[in-house]
């Protein structure tokens, strides 16, 4: 593993997970969480952001998916947090616009420390593949709640399949932009000297 990487567990009453982030990785992602369509956007934000990630994760899936989508966005947020340490010489912000088909999503992101999240847009189907199309939203507010980023994020399209992927992926390629290191760059990308 690089130095920015992270290896963390997370278990509770409703979860169990073990999860590895590599930031500066390949691509590469072994991940089995329960629910498939979740499994295949962890994979694609794994292969758009070019992180090397695995995830296994055992959740209460006989309630719903609410528990498992959750707690891995928690806990590749603090894998991300702890992979980037005092983010010193990263570049810091990014934006991308990813199309899929006739959908396309928006993700502007601020690896800040401070966490916000704003979105915009409705899904246009409540679920996709036994997962509530809104678990999408959920998981990158939890994401950036606890990774430390400030994301902005807008979807629009006529399938939420299309439009779900395409928030993953915009998220990975602006993730990607926004952690890479600025060589130019010898200290934290802020005035007040850290972040």
């Amino acid at each position: 593993m690089s130095d920015r990487a992270a290896a963390v567990s997370r278990e509770t009453a409703e979860t169990e997970i073990e999860l590895t982030l590599e930031v500066d990785g390949d691509g590469e992602a072994a991940v089995d969480t329960g629910i498939g369509f979740f499994d295949h956007m962890l994979e694609a934000l794994a292969a758009h952001g070019l992180f090397d990630l695995t995830v296994e994760c055992e959740g209460d899936l006989e309630v719903d998916a609410h528990h498992t989508v959750e707690d891995v966005a928690i806990v590749l947020g603090e894998a991300l947090d702890e992979a980037l340490g005092e983010r010193e010489r990263i570049v810091r912000y990014a934006d991308r616009r990813v199309p899929l088909d006739e959908a396309v999503a928006s993700v502007v992101v601020d690896v800040s420390g401070r966490p916000r999240f704003y979105f915009e847009g409705r899904f246009s189907q409540a679920a996709v593949g036994g997962m509530a199309s809104d678990m999408a939203r959920h998981f990158l507010e939890t994401l950036a709640q606890n990774a430390g980023l400030t994301v902005h994020a807008d979807i629009e399209g006529r399938n939420a399949h299309h439009e779900i992927e395409a928030l993953f992926k915009a998220t990975a390629r602006a993730l990607d932009d926004a952690t890479r290191i600025d060589e130019r760059r010898s200290g934290t990308p802020s005035t007040k000297g850290e972040l």
